[in-house]
């Protein structure tokens, strides 16, 4: 049994990570390769990632950004893996990587996909600019599993996952979404409709790479963007929103008639909004109804099937 390690990365510097699991491996032989994925970055970084190659580390470069979903499909069809262990670039061991890797195979029997989940610093940010992102994290994404295993396919995510090779036969990551956002969650929901298991343990990376709120906020624009896309192609809309906490939101909005009303809000205190969320007190309650509205806002685009730019709707369409 052998397991991939492989790290999609653009201009990042993940040397010291690289450096640490290959570590690990010596002592830990079952994880025999690591592969990092190129998804275009700029020559500095290309000579770096260059650098780290050698025994039991390779790279697979694409000389233009293809997006996250292809990058990760590259990296499926190089590896030889009967498991593919997926962690982002911007990530930080807790511990030694002889104990993070270890722990991955004392439950590989327990599910084909496994999660380890994701941390963040105790402490803030010293940079107030970063706030909104750390907390959003610590609040919302880092979990025990205990609580990510009462809903398995919600908390899902490919930051740090193990999958087992063979169920790529069956399907891949949707290379159509080429910005940023919720490529996991469309694979969350092709492992429910399949009836794969996710199984989370507590064996979580840091999560290093902090965004500051104003490109968290542009990150989060085209997260919904493509969850709205999505959501027009999933066959089974019902148990694709039942993956999505928003969707959920969303569901019910639509169901009470209120999904035009609360467009109306997204686009009359947009800026208001993003200038609440922009600071150091920003309010995790103001930035999920940003995200509602703005889906919404999609939505209500749809639903009159007009061709206009999201962020420049006239006052009087809705």
């Amino acid at each position: 049994m052998k397991i991939s390690i492989l790290i999609p990365v653009n201009d990042f510097d993940i040397v010291a990570l690289v450096h640490c699991m290959r570590d690990g491996m010596e002592e830990v032989p079952e994880f025999h390769e690591i592969i990092i994925g190129d998804d275009g970055s700029s020559e500095e970084y290309k000579k770096k990632y260059q650098a780290l190659t050698g025994e039991k580390v390779k790279v697979v470069s694409s000389e233009k950004n293809i997006g996250r979903a292809s990058i990760r499909n590259r990296l499926i069809t190089e590896a030889s893996g009967d498991y593919l262990l997926f962690i982002d670039a911007d990530t930080m061991i807790r511990g030694t990587a002889e104990n993070y890797l270890h722990k991955w195979l004392e439950y590989l029997n327990s599910a084909r996909v496994i999660s380890g989940g994701i941390l963040y610093q105790d402490s803030p940010p010293g940079d107030p600019d970063k706030f909104l992102r750390w907390k959003y994290g610590r609040k919302k994404e880092q979990k025990k599993a205990s609580e990510r295993n009462k809903h398995p396919y919600s908390r899902f995510s490919t930051f740090n996952v193990l999958i087992e090779k063979s169920i790529f036969s069956k399907f891949r990551f949707y290379e159509e979404l080429k910005q940023y956002g919720h490529e996991d969650t469309l694979f969350s929901y092709q492992l429910k409709k399949a009836g794969i298991p996710i199984y989370h343990i507590d064996n979580g990376l840091l999560h290093e790479g902090l965004e500051s709120n104003k490109e968290f906020l542009a990150k989060t624009k085209e997260s919904i963007e493509n969850l709205s896309k999505l959501y027009d192609n999933v066959t089974d809309k019902k148990t694709f929103s039942m993956t999505v906490s928003l969707l959920r939101i969303f569901w019910l909005l639509k169901t009470l008639n209120l999904t035009r009303l609360v467009a109306g809000i997204f686009i009359k205190f947009r800026e208001r909004m993003e200038i609440s969320l922009d600071s150091s007190n920003a309010s995790l309650l103001m930035f999920k109804l940003y995200k509602v509205s703005m889906f919404c806002t999609f939505r209500e685009i749809h639903r009159r099937r007009k061709l206009l730019p999201i962020f420049n709707i006239p006052p009087d369409i809705i």
